[in-house]
């Protein structure tokens, strides 16, 4: 009697785990991975930074250099990481922050090992480009992100109820876009669906940038 095959496992969700401290950085920082449908957890020190990278469960760390320094087992760790290549069995990556006024010791660094880094207030664009470069490198996604896919209606909710800024991403690029940004997002979502309907086939090459 013919027996039959199990179904093909699921794709296992991309995780990013986080080192920081700061509750609006933390926050910040969930929405827009959330965003992508990657698996998010926050970890507020280096002990717990490590304990999490012992379950081998994360393809990215995104670190805060402040809370990692540049001597201590959790920067060694991260570093050591960082350097393996895909080529060499290489699994995860690593990502710096910098504050705004990182200390010179820090820029160094990351400098001196090549370390990927992105220095606070951020491009929010940059920021998601990075993030999935370096998904891309080790092959926990097929391609790179080259446009930020947000639920615009939610954006518009967001930015009018926003009253305050956040100094985590450069004030272009922050929680929200300007209305002109949207509009002429829209209105390319409203002629690719055109398009759509014509060819009767779905648009693939969603990773162009708006230009």
């Amino acid at each position: 009697m013919a027996t039959t095959p199990p179904p093909p496992a699921a794709p296992r969700q991309v995780g990013i785990l986080i080192l920081d401290d700061d509750p609006a950085s933390q926050t910040a920082l969930r929405q827009i991975l959330d965003a992508e449908g990657w698996r998010v957890r926050i970890v507020p020190d280096n002990r717990a930074l490590l304990s999490e990278l012992a379950t081998g469960e994360w393809a990215l760390v995104v670190a805060n250099i402040a809370l990692t320094g540049v001597d201590t087992p959790a920067f060694l760790t991260l570093k050591e990481l960082s350097g393996v290549s895909p080529e060499e069995g290489g699994r995860v990556r690593v990502l710096f922050l910098l504050p705004e006024l990182s200390g010179s010791a820090w820029v160094s660094a990351v400098d001196q090992h090549r370390l990927p880094s992105v220095a606070r207030p951020f491009n929010l664009h940059d920021f998601l480009e990075k993030v999935s470069d370096l998904l891309v490198e080790i092959k926990a996604i097929e391609a790179p992100l080259r446009l930020v896919r947000y639920e615009f209606g939610e954006i518009r909710k967001r930015k009018k109820k926003s009253t305050r800024e956040t100094s985590m991403f450069a004030s272009r690029e922050g929680y929200s876009y300007s209305d002109e940004e949207l509009a002429e997002y829209e209105r390319q979502e409203e002629q690719s669906s055109g398009q759509r309907k014509k060819k009767q086939k779905p648009l693939t090459d969603l990773g162009r940038p708006i230009r």
